[in-house]
């Protein structure tokens, strides 16, 4: 980022993709804003999706975005939804259809490119809930995916480093035994309660024909649904003893888990609208009970069943036990056994404890979301339902040779179908470096081979991001945070990382860092959270942006990733003999600003030395050359994106790789 004054950059809250900067600009200046920053994008639903917030604050006469993708396995499918407004989930609406064209180049690349006219940006505006003069205001979404090894995955490696991308393509779903614990409280009444009922009877809709489930609601104490009689029974706590509740619950005799079947499902969707019985929040009667139904489970049959929790709650515990912490020390251990329930805890609105829940399922094989009290929160339960809905295999290890070092996390409870692992470590100098990846899927345990595939760009930068992501996550749950943390630091002030430990600070152009890292208190958004900057299972994004500002326009992202490379660029019309965005881009004293500082723009005389340079335009070599003495090149240099790919300094002037 070049200004003239440095600049602090956090992440923001429910759009974590979303930085504010401010810089102090000259009067009388123009300025290149280049945002160099990376992403971890996370496979969900079987596709990648990448947002481009789009926020230039009025109509802009020339806007565009191009991004390209570039894969180190073939493209499925690349498609661009309905602009989002980036607050609520909405449906594909044809008034908000981008109509971006995309080319595909072969079958591991493609460009997409958005350009919407004045016009388009007005119609925009309006559809998107915003005022018309303040020109677009959403998200602009690109998704694809790539073919995938339906076994073992691919192994990419380079300069001693490896990342292993697996995502078993032909495998069934697991069979699963899924609990939903359900907070009944009275601070669920009115529209949280109308959007958690709403939510589930399309969640009910998507249980498989081969799958087992139970609901359990807690208020003062807790209750299961009896899909025999289809009502829900409460089961009498009186003085318990939370932890120990077990042999009570045996001879209870609570409700058996529901087939689900149509006539099962019908009847859930039925008894689910209940709204009776709201009362106070016993969260550990409900998860203790929501626990022993899925050892029960597996106990007594003799099929196996993959054992889930989804957990919902808005408030914190006001009866049985009150502290978090004893709960999710009793619920882990608790939860036991060859088969451990994934618990999966979603916060619902302004009062939960988003911290607490965040830790229970770390502890016990799952990972919390929140959902925003809005419109669409039961848009949100069911997309959450559909990331876990198919389990594809459990007990996952991933096997690797003795020459491996600093592996990131080897094994992972559960994969999900639509999802993705990734690993990565460093490696010796093993040619014939090949992992397997042994597992339980329907048909039993499986070993799976990989293929070895060859990298876009160094992947040092992917194994670093994904070791501090997972030391992180340790951190939330582990007794001493310490150590954790100062490795995690090192390691993210090593490589210039935003998380929850560190922040970004912009200096001035002309320093020798553009971006250094600081050490901060702990900010709301973090590296694993969310579908931000998140661990496991993701493609790493390098992204930069070089743009000449004549007047304020979106400065959409652009890419440089180590399996995929996108780049989003901004291009003018006009051609002249010298480009007018050159002629844009100057400043009043004949001098242009550039990431690496102010360079003047002189003429052949002003120099004398001109060295050589690998690679012009053309793509042949050449001499560094100020660029107004190198016109042959002028058509080529199309935009400033372009420009400074070829850039080159003359001492203090401006210079591009020309051709002899």
């Amino acid at each position: 980022m070049s200004g003239q004054s440095a600049a602090h950059v956090e992440l923001s809250a429910r759009d974590s993709k979303t930085f504010t900067v401010s810089v102090n600009i000259e009067p009388e200046s123009k300025t290149i804003f280049r945002l160099l920053y990376e992403e971890l994008l996370e496979r969900q639903v079987g596709q990648y999706e990448l947002v481009i917030n789009i926020h230039p604050g009025q109509i802009v006469k020339d806007l565009g975005v191009q991004v390209n993708i570039d894969e180190s396995r073939p493209l499925t499918f690349v498609k661009t939804p309905s602009l989002r407004t980036g607050n609520e989930i909405s449906k594909n609406d044809d008034k908000l259809d981008p109509s971006a064209n995309i080319y595909f180049t072969d079958k591991y690349s493609a460009v997409v490119q958005f350009n919407p006219d004045i016009n388009r940006q007005k119609q925009f505006a309006e559809n998107l809930g915003g005022n018309t003069e303040n020109g677009l205001a959403g998200q602009f979404v690109v998704q694809y995916d790539v073919e995938r090894d339906p076994q073992g995955g691919e192994v990419l490696v380079k300069d001693g480093y490896f990342v292993h991308f697996f995502a078993p393509s032909e495998l069934e779903p697991l069979p699963k035994h899924i609990v939903f614990v359900l907070d009944h409280s009275g601070s669920m009444s009115g529209r949280k309660l109308d959007q958690l009922i709403e939510a589930m009877q399309n969640i009910l809709s998507e249980l498989n024909a081969k799958d087992l489930f139970n609901i359990v609601r807690f208020y003062d104490d807790a209750s299961v649904w009896d899909p025999v009689e289809n009502k829900f029974k409460t089961v009498e706590l009186s003085s318990p003893k939370y932890g120990e509740l077990e042999p009570f619950l045996r001879e209870a005799n609570l409700p058996q888990p529901a087939e689900a079947t149509e006539e099962n499902i019908k009847k859930a969707k039925d008894i689910v609208t209940d709204k009776s019985l709201l009362g106070n929040t016993n969260i550990i009667a409900g998860l203790e009970v929501g626990v022993f139904l899925t050892k029960r489970t597996q106990e007594n049959k003799s099929k196996k069943y993959e054992p889930m929790i989804i957990f919902l709650t808005d408030g914190l515990p006001n009866v049985g036990i009150g502290s978090t912490d004893e709960i999710t020390n009793i619920v882990t251990k608790l939860n036991t056994g060859e088969k451990r329930a994934a618990i999966f805890s979603l916060s619902f609105g302004l009062g939960a404890e988003k911290t607490f829940l965040k830790k229970l399922s770390s502890k016990n094989l799952g990972f919390s979301r929140h959902i925003y009290e809005a419109a669409d929160a039961s848009l949100q339960l069911q997309d959450f339902y559909r990331l876990i809905s198919s389990p594809l295999m459990s007990n996952i290890t991933f096997k690797y040779v003795d020459g491996a070092s600093e592996v990131t996390k080897t094994h992972y409870p559960i994969l999900f179908k639509g999802s993705e692992i990734v690993v990565a470590g460093r490696t010796g100098s093993n040619v014939d470096f090949l992992p397997r990846v042994i597992g339980i899927c329907t048909i039993g345990p499986v070993i799976f081979n990989t293929t070895r595939t060859e990298p876009v760009t160094s992947l040092e930068r992917l194994w670093a991001y994904l070791t501090v992501s997972q030391m992180l996550t340790q951190r939330e749950t582990a007794e001493n945070k310490t150590e954790l943390t100062k490795k995690a630091l090192d390691l993210a002030l090593k490589y210039s990382f935003v998380t929850d430990v560190t922040s970004l600070v912009v200096v001035k152009p002309n320093q020798t860092d553009s971006v250094d890292a600081e050490v901060v208190a702990p900010t709301p958004a973090s590296i694993a959270g969310g579908a931000q900057f998140s661990s496991g299972q993701h493609v790493l994004f390098d992204y930069a942006h070089p743009i000449a500002l004549s007047e304020p326009i979106a400065p959409p992202p652009a890419f440089y990733p180590s399996t995929t490379t996108v780049l989003s660029t901004y291009a003018t019309t006009e051609q002249p003999s010298i480009p007018q965005w050159l002629q844009d881009l100057k400043n009043h004293n004949e001098s242009i600003t550039t990431p690496q500082g102010s360079f003047k723009l002189g003429r052949g005389g002003d120099v004398t030395i001109r060295p050589n340079c690998p690679k012009t335009p053309n793509n042949s070599t050449g001499v560094c050359t100020i660029i107004y003495d190198c016109p042959q090149v002028f058509s080529l240099l199309t935009d400033v994106n372009i420009y400074l790919q070829y850039f080159c300094p003359l001492n203090e002037y401006a210079g591009v790789c020309c051709p002899v």
